[in-house]
């Protein structure tokens, strides 16, 4: 796998479910940023560079789920992961 190099002084992990919210799962700068850019890159894990929403996402606190105020913005980071790694979003039956 070749390396992706990423230029940015603030990364942030999300985890989804599927069902409730994105939480933020790490976050950091520096070299802490690096170290959590290494690892999604060691678990095939999409990365998007959104620097401006990264800034923002490192506001909340871990663990927490993200304000209702950044779903949409999210929400693109999350649809970009699917398609970057070939999964869909479960299909509902129930609508």
């Amino acid at each position: 796998m070749a390396k992706t190099y990423y230029h940015t002084d603030i990364a942030v992990a999300l985890k989804y479910d599927g069902k409730n919210a994105p939480k933020v799962t790490a976050k950091g700068a520096g070299l802490t940023a690096e170290q959590i850019l290494a690892i999604a890159e060691q678990h095939n894990i999409p990365l998007q560079t959104e620097p401006e929403l990264a800034r923002i996402l490192a506001q909340v606190p871990l663990g927490e789920e993200i304000p209702r105020e950044l779903y949409l913005a999210v929400a693109e980071v999350i649809a970009f992961a699917y398609c970057l790694s070939g999964k869909t979003p479960e299909s509902k039956t129930d609508l």
